[in-house]
Formats: C-alpha cells, structure tokens, sequence
C-alpha cells in the first residue's frame, strides 16, 4: 500500500469554469486561464441575459453545480502570491475559499511551481492554508501535515505562525517530513520523521474533527519530478477518513 492508492478514487473529470458578463479587466481573465491552461478544466466566457456581472460558473456536463463572485477567486487565489504565505503577511482568518474551487474536490490536477508557473501551485498552498483554517476554527480533531523537510515549519515565518497557533489549541497536531529540524519543547505537537519517498516527495493536510459530521478535509499531492505535483483535494468524511488512517498507520 501507498499513498498513491489514494489517486486511483479521484479523475481528471472534464469540467468548464464559466466567467459569466465579465466586467473586469481582460487580464483577470487572462490570469483565470493561465491558473488551469494545463489541467482538464476549460475556462471560457459567456454572456448571459439577467445574470448578474462578473461571476463564475462550475459547470458539468452542462449543468451549473456551483457558482461564486469573481472578485472571490481574484481575492483568494488570481492576485495572492505565495510570499503572502510564507511570510505571514496574509493570516488564517483572511482565508477563504471560494465555492467553484472548493467544488473542484475529488479532482485530479498536475501543478507545476515556479519558475515553470507563478500561480498554480498556489492552488495546493490556498487549500492547505484553509484546511488548517477549519481545523483552527473548529478546535478539535487531528490534522496531520506534511512538509517534505521539517525545517520548513521554522524556515518560513507564516507557517511557523500556523502550526504555534494549532499547537496551542485543542487540535492533536501531527506534523511529517525529514527530520532536519526538531520541534521545541514548548511546541506541542507530535514530529514524525523519516527518509522514505513518502516522507520526501508528499504535500498532504488531512483534518478529522472529532465530530462525524464536521468539516473533514484533506489535501493530497505528491511531488512526480521537481516542481510538479500531483494532487486533489477532498472534504468527503469517508475518503479524507481513509487518508488520515493510512497515514497513522503507516507513517
């Protein structure tokens, strides 16, 4: 078993993100396209009598299963670069997700990081950030997170910010990756190391509150070759339930 068992539950479904009677500037337009040009989603425009300006449609096999307003995923994802994260600048409570990306869940994505692309990996950091969020918000369960290298939780400024507050809260706090760096005393969570692929190349933030019918939440990615992920994310109770077992079970 591995986590690549994971993948095989979740596909590179053929959905459209819809820009409906844009307003806005072509170049957040342009921006939205770049975010998925390598992924199964379309991204097009459409105008639309009586509906509303500058929103964004999810839509499946021609049905519309979610919609948000535009200036959400701009806010959230199209004009946030990832040093808003790294160096907390950007805090957990401004932390949204919109609901067409929420809705992309149980989707398969391969994302490339800089320098090959500025903005797609920032979908896998806006998820992880907003998981933690949920976990933050609820104050209860167990979140396991990885970081390949250990040191990146006291390296990058914004994610020692995180993981101090999830340490102080209720949450059972389990953190995974090489063991370049260890916790201090006054951190409380609970360090897992090692030197396997799985501990080298995976991104995972995996929430299980305690309540079954809490928010559960996962992210999962696997770096394939440097700089480029494959990954999906997920809140359904039983997949990200599996998840999170695999992973105390095995890691």
């Amino acid at each position: 078993m591995s986590l690549e068992q994971f993948f095989q539950s979740v596909e590179r479904r053929d959905l459209s993100l819809v820009v409906v009677n844009r307003e806005t500037p072509r170049p957040i337009q342009s921006m939205l396209e770049g975010l998925f040009e390598q992924q199964s989603i379309e991204i097009r425009q459409e105008q639309i009598p009586d509906e509303a300006a500058d929103t964004v449609y999810l839509v499946d096999d021609g049905k519309v299963i979610e919609s948000s307003p535009l200036t959400e995923v701009q806010e959230s994802i199209l004009l946030v670069n990832s040093d808003l994260y790294i160096t907390g600048a950007r805090g957990l409570s401004e932390i949204e997700l919109p609901d067409v990306i929420r809705a992309l869940e149980d989707v398969r994505f391969t994302l490339r990081s800089y320098p090959e692309s500025h903005k797609e990996k920032l979908l896998l950091i806006t998820v992880s950030r907003y998981i933690e969020r949920l976990a933050l918000d609820t104050m209860n369960g167990t979140i396991r997170s990885s970081f390949q290298r250990l040191s990146r939780i006291n390296d990058e400024q914004g994610t020692r910010t995180v993981y101090e507050k999830l340490a102080a809260s209720p949450v059972d706090t389990h953190v995974y990756g090489i063991p370049d760096w260890t916790p201090p005393p006054e951190f409380d969570i609970t360090m897992h190391g090692g030197w396997s692929d799985e501990f080298r190349d995976a991104w995972f933030v995996v929430f299980v509150p305690d309540a079954d019918d809490g928010p559960h939440s996962a992210l999962l990615s696997l770096e394939t070759s440097p700089g480029v992920w494959d990954g999906f994310w997920t809140f359904d109770p039983e997949r990200v339930t599996d998840i999170a077992q695999y992973l105390q079970r095995e890691l």
